[in-house]
């Protein structure tokens, strides 16, 4: 095919045949050439090998002291130089990673040497022999895992509404002889990436494994009432660690965050009837509280009284006594006067005596000292005189 067809080719370039002085261009910029190509002396296309033999002079004069003769041998160092520096610096920034490596502040990073664990790394900027000698893996370490045993819950099938019961997981036997279903979660994460990478084959699958072993054990040890009740935080607190324990000796470098139960209800073929056994247990909780109550407000009652009752008879009994001890006083001080002076005393005993008598009663005085006519004293009877002076003056 002749590549002078009309106006100069396929490239453009409006000719006149080869003969004119504004001929076209190839593709590669240069003018046509005249020759024995088919057709007569149209445009020719350039020679592949000229075009090899101009890069490689380009090249040579680009490269210090040239590709050719004794040269080339010495620019061979400094290429390797600068490939390498070119290499190192990508690998400084991340984008190469052949002698450097970074682990990011949520990860550790674990060093292969010709596939064989070899060390692990802390958070940054590291060294490392140039890939394939040896290899990184990044694993993240502070993310928590959580693993459900006793169901299926939706998010793993891929609906949120939807959660399938597992019995083979979820019916454990207690210390008693009776039957729990127990759904619980467990929340993990990565301890030591080493261990965790190398030492178990299905890291997961461990973690459930181990768990709900610990958590048959614990349950097998424990009456069903309490499992029901109070002793929900005492049951995941020795399931996890048991299963800590369990795991260390593992070496699976897996630390367990926390174990948390879900649901811990009898079977349902017999749920109603734990749930009357319950109800019952609920009243009998209430009338002991109420009957303790009671207690707690007639007992301080009935002791204070009898510490009143105490406490009267007491003052009672001291005032008996020291009434009679000053009663017991005054006869020995007035037996001591009376020995002093027994006419004196005696007279005054009689009066004293006789006023006590006589206090309110008529009285009429009559004198016996001889020769004093009939011997019956004059008596004024003040005290009625003023009885009935007011009497007379409210009625005048």
């Amino acid at each position: 095919m002749p590549w002078n067809q009309g106006n100069g080719g396929p490239w453009g370039g409006g000719g006149d045949n080869g003969h004119g002085g504004g001929g076209g261009q190839g593709p590669w910029g240069q003018g046509p050439r005249g020759g024995g190509g088919p057709g007569g002396g149209g445009p020719q296309p350039p020679n592949l090998d000229d075009l090899i033999r101009q890069g490689q002079e380009k090249l040579k004069r680009a490269l210090p002291g040239g590709m050719g003769g004794g040269g080339g041998k010495k620019s061979w160092p400094i290429i390797a130089l600068v490939a390498i520096a070119g290499l190192v610096a990508l690998d400084f920034i991340g984008q190469a990673n052949i002698f450097f490596y970074r682990v990011q502040a949520d990860e550790q990073g674990v060093v292969l040497r010709f596939g064989e664990y070899n060390r692990t790394s802390a958070p940054g900027l590291h060294m490392k022999l140039p890939t394939p000698v040896e290899t990184v893996l990044t694993p993240t370490v502070t993310r928590v895992n959580r693993i459900d045993v006793g169901y299926v819950s939706g998010a793993e099938q891929g609906r949120s509404d939807l959660v399938r019961d597992m019995p083979q997981e979820s019916l454990m036997l207690t210390g008693d002889a009776n039957i729990v279903d127990i759904d619980f979660a467990i929340f993990w994460r990565i301890k030591d990436a080493g261990q965790y990478l190398f030492n178990v084959a299905d890291q997961a699958g461990t973690v459930k494994a181990v768990a709900e072993s610990v958590m048959r054990e614990v349950i097998g040890r424990s009456e069903i009432e309490p499992i029901l009740t109070e002793a929900r935080q005492e049951v995941e607190q020795a399931v996890r660690e048991g299963a800590q324990r369990t795991l260390d000796d593992y070496g699976a470098g897996i630390e367990v965050a926390q174990i948390q139960l879900l649901k811990v209800d009898p079977p349902a073929q017999v749920i109603d009837a734990f749930r009357d056994v319950e109800a019952a247990r609920q009243d009998q909780q209430r009338l002991r509280n109420e009957a303790e109550a009671y207690a707690n407000r007639v007992i301080p009652e009935a002791r204070g009284q009898s510490e009143q009752i105490r406490q009267g008879a007491e003052g009672y009994r001291e005032q008996v006594v020291a009434d009679a001890q000053g009663e017991a006083q005054r006869f020995l001080d007035i037996l001591e006067e009376y020995r002093k002076a027994q006419d004196i005393t005696t007279e005054r005993l009689f009066l004293e005596t006789m006023e006590d008598v006589l206090a309110g009663k008529q009285k009429v005085i009559i004198d016996q000292a001889p020769g004093e006519g009939q011997g019956v004293l004059p008596y004024l009877p003040l005290p009625e005189l003023q009885r009935r002076t007011p009497r007379a003056g409210t009625s005048n």
